[in-house]
């Protein structure tokens, strides 16, 4: 028993090395978007409402679409590194940046014409136009954020964090007085805000992608630029479309990206251990980074919750969105627990090439319970938004719940042998 105690708290401050680094990257890079809809809402409230929906809009139709795709490298960069097949890495990053890329074409099309499928669901045109204008001038920053998403995933199968943390500071620090002036200065408003966003993400593609070329503690796993890259792609899409259904119906607000340091963690650590053949110590690192993201949830929604009558005035000084936050605050804590158990365990999923089950499983928590749950409660009974949110929390719960009981019944004996055939596959192309 002692011997067992000393293993896992060896792995819990091992995975905390990994994890508390990650959990900041993650929460630098989407302020980007949070200080860009700070700065919005001090204009007027026309810009807000059309700002916040264009921010939804193009998450869920693109930005998670994209950000789910690259979660397929969690797979196969991680196993390809724990296995020490150095160079597949770089082969695989160059493959996943050449489809992610070829995705943005039609999500470009399609946000072009974001007022028209606004107002055909009812919205209010003039809402409807301003989401398309901000909408429009983020397509530039689609190109941007699939190659990052691909390198950032490069980097944390190697555990190679600090390069990324300090990229996505520096490019926090130049995102904020860059945006000001965008927005009120030049007087662009909203589509300075957008600018302002796709030039920063640039900025980060620009530093990762030095560090990548020049760094000697990537030398093992860059690759030459072969027809390779173009071959593997079938392999990406293979992990990257399951990948993205798990990944699109999870992303609500901020918070998702804390848990979700803690998922790519406990994907890299899983996936790194199973491609090594240490069944073993990918169940302790679960254990561990489970441990990790309990504390963390509920640390949390408490102080949501304590504060959730001053909350409201980061976006608005408006007394009734101010009112409205203090008044959903509760729906969210509840929302953030769930959430931040799913975002775990898609981390594992993720590392152990589960990809294909959990979408399966997303689409039934969401689809066949979450998403009626939701509409029953908010049109029915006439709980409005308490009622959508508290659906989505049902969803979350049996999300969680499910992907806990593959994770709990998992022979991770048997998981050692998918790097292997992986390897294979990967050898044949």
């Amino acid at each position: 028993m002692g011997l067992k105690w000393k293993v896992n708290l060896k792995e819990l401050k091992k995975v905390s090395y990994v994890a508390a680094p990650m959990v900041a990257v993650t929460v630098l890079q989407y302020l980007l978007q949070v200080v860009s809809m700070v700065m919005v809402g001090h204009l007027d409230e026309l810009s807000l409402s059309g700002v916040s929906i264009a921010t939804s809009f193009t998450s869920v139709t693109g930005f998670s679409f994209l950000f789910g795709m690259a979660g397929a490298l969690e797979t196969v960069c991680g196993q390809a590194y724990g296995a020490e097949q150095y160079q597949k890495l770089g082969t695989y990053t160059y493959s996943a940046i050449i489809s992610l890329i070829l995705v943005c074409i039609p999500i470009s099309l399609l946000w072009m014409f974001t007022d028209k499928l606004l107002i055909l669901i009812g919205q209010d045109p003039s809402i409807s136009h301003a989401a398309r204008k901000y909408s429009v001038w983020l397509i530039p920053n689609l190109v941007s954020y699939a190659v990052l998403q691909a390198l950032i995933r490069y980097f944390q199968t190697q555990s190679l964090i600090i390069p990324m943390l300090f990229s996505s500071f520096v490019t926090l620090c130049f995102h904020i007085p860059f945006c000001w002036v965008l927005v009120f200065k030049t007087e662009l408003g909203c589509v300075g805000a957008a600018l302002a966003i796709s030039v920063s993400y640039w900025l980060n593609v620009f530093l990762l992608g030095l560090y990548m070329k020049y760094s000697s503690m990537c030398k093992d796993t860059r690759s030459v630029i072969s027809m390779d890259m173009f071959l593997s792609m079938k392999e990406f899409f293979r992990f990257a479309l399951p990948s993205a259904v798990m990944t699109c119906f999870t992303i609500t607000y901020l918070h998702y990206f804390i848990p979700y340091g803690f998922g790519a963690t406990a994907s890299t650590r899983v996936s790194n251990e199973l491609g090594a053949g240490n069944p073993q110590a990918a169940k302790v690192a679960i254990s561990a980074i489970m441990i990790l993201a309990l504390a963390e949830v509920v640390i949390i929604s408490m102080a949501l919750f304590f504060c959730r009558h001053i909350l409201g005035y980061a976006i608005s000084n408006e007394k009734e969105i101010v009112d409205h936050v203090a008044d959903m605050a509760p729906f969210l804590c509840l929302s953030i627990i769930m959430d931040g158990s799913q975002a775990v365990l898609s981390g594992v999923a993720r590392g152990s090439g589960w990809q294909h089950i959990g979408a399966y499983v997303n689409l039934g928590a969401y689809y066949l319970v979450g998403t009626p749950v939701g509409a029953v409660l908010a049109f029915v009974a006439h709980l409005k938004g308490k009622g959508l949110l508290i659906g989505l929390a049902t969803g979350s719960f049996v999300q969680a719940t499910l992907l806990a009981l593959m994770t709990i019944f998992t022979n991770w004996e048997k998981q050692v042998f998918n790097p292997k055939k992986l390897m294979l596959l990967a050898k044949g192309n």
